[in-house]
């Protein structure tokens, strides 16, 4: 595919080189020379310095041909980024989408309004973010945690630490169940690396097994990695922004209490004025003084999304050295991301892989339903749908000669939900849920053509 992608900032910047692994042509239009070149030094792209509202700058780029058109310039940038894709879409780009900053854009007869001016796709990767977070916080025990096909299967990440039974144990001792398989792990990240485990893989101190699993069968899951269903009543956020704001303002009318920590003296106001039943306090959110006065070991979660990665992690270790139980970090430098689970943060939030994650879609076929890129792993979960005719479903999956580095997890076939094992045969229009490493996505989708 041809893809234009208009904004080389740091979600521009992350969106190229991902995309560029998947052998796209891609251009990078930005007026920033000096990021274009710091980009072009480390991605196979062809850099535009220009503006992207320019038509002389998107004739260059070849926007008459591109297959896909992305806005990505930062969250201020929301009309240049709206008004670029218009334009690209006039121009002759067959897919165009905005990144924006406003959730009023994304009610029901706006996004109906700005498709029928062209923009395919509209994306506020702070609401993303959020709406992550929210889930995280409803499943406390996990570290990543995604529905599939409202829920029919799920996909939990869960970090194994001494209290897990299955500790030491191999994939193959691991009771999943006797004809009805209720789980499946399909992966483990392990020092930095990415397994698909075999029956005799090892299960290892501070793992992260993702397990794919039928509703049914979460229980069953959360007691072999030595998890507890722990309810999250009382909540404190750091950093007042846009997640921070829309965090509390859906939490506040489901837990007993939520306390907000901004710096910014005029926020608390907005804030204020917005929140009900939030406890905003105005101080620094570096001091720990401050958090123990406010009786921060006495929370059960703790959700830091300021704008410093570096203040999120800390603040999240202090969390968890005062007793917390849940804690999640905002982490946007995608170094840092294993870092912060080795430092024992619980959960990690990006927006630039969760923006990643809705954009891909675009660049994958039809049979795509959903992608998303993990935070733990370098690898992506995706859900297809098996069409008549397709190699997926001629024979057993056991027979198919599936790529080695990804898995087939499970299965939904109407109103029913299956683990995959190896006898198990697809039909046309399952909707099939693939962990799929770097590099098979290609060979993955022609499973599925």
């Amino acid at each position: 595919m041809k893809i234009i992608i208009a904004g080389a900032g740091e979600v521009g910047c992350h969106l190229a080189k991902m995309l560029s692994i998947e052998y796209h042509d891609i251009v990078v239009v930005d007026g920033n020379e000096e990021r274009l070149k710091k980009l072009s030094e480390t991605t196979d792209i062809v850099s535009i310095c220009g503006s992207p509202i320019a038509v002389d700058s998107l004739e260059r780029a070849g926007v008459r041909r591109a297959d896909l058109f992305i806005a990505v310039n930062p969250a201020q940038e929301q009309d240049v980024n709206i008004l670029s894709s218009l334009i690209a879409k006039r121009l002759g780009s067959k897919r165009v989408t905005a990144r924006i900053n406003n959730d009023e854009y994304l009610q029901p007869e706006h996004k109906l309004l700005f498709t029928e001016m062209g923009i395919d796709l509209l994306f506020y990767p702070e609401m993303i973010a959020a709406q992550e977070i929210i889930g995280l916080l409803k499943q406390a025990e996990t570290s990543e945690y995604i529905d599939f096909s409202d829920g029919k299967l799920q996909l939990a990440v869960l970090k194994l630490d001494e209290n897990a039974p299955i500790l030491n144990k191999q994939m193959k001792e691991v009771p999943v169940g006797d004809n009805d398989l209720l789980f499946r792990t399909v992966a483990i990240a392990r020092n930095g690396e990415t397994i698909i485990p075999k029956p005799d893989t090892q299960f290892l101190l501070n793992d992260l097994a993702y397990v794919i699993s039928k509703q049914e069968g979460i229980e069953q899951v959360m007691n072999l990695s030595g998890k507890n269903d722990v309810k999250i009543n009382k909540l404190m956020i750091i950093g007042g922004g846009s997640i921070g704001k829309m965090v509390a303002e859906r939490m506040e009318e489901q837990m007993d209490l939520v306390k907000l920590v901004e710096s910014n003296l005029s926020t608390c106001q907005e804030l204020s004025e917005i929140l009900k039943k939030t406890l905003i306090i105005n101080g620094d959110v570096r001091n720990t003084d401050l958090l123990m006065e406010e009786e921060f070991h006495s929370m059960d979660a703790f959700v830091a999304v300021t704008g410093s990665s570096e203040i999120n992690i800390l603040s999240c270790m202090a969390a968890k050295r005062a007793g917390i139980h849940k804690t999640i970090a905002e982490v946007e430098n995608i170094d840092y991301i294993k870092l912060a689970e080795a430092m024992g943060v619980d959960a990690v939030i990006n927006k630039k892989l969760i923006t990643a994650g809705r954009i891909f879609r675009f660049t994958m076929s039809n049979n795509v339903q959903s992608i998303k890129c993990l935070n733990g792993s370098d690898a992506d979960v995706l859900e297809y749908i098996a069409k008549p005719g397709s190699i997926i479903t001629t024979d057993a999956i056991r027979y198919l000669k599936f790529p080695k580095d990804a898995i087939i997890g499970g299965v939904i076939r109407g109103g029913s939900s299956f683990i995959a094992r190896g006898d198990f045969e697809i039909n046309p229009y399952d909707r099939v849920v693939v962990f799929a490493l770097p590099g098979s996505l290609n060979r993955v989708g022609k499973f599925f053509a």
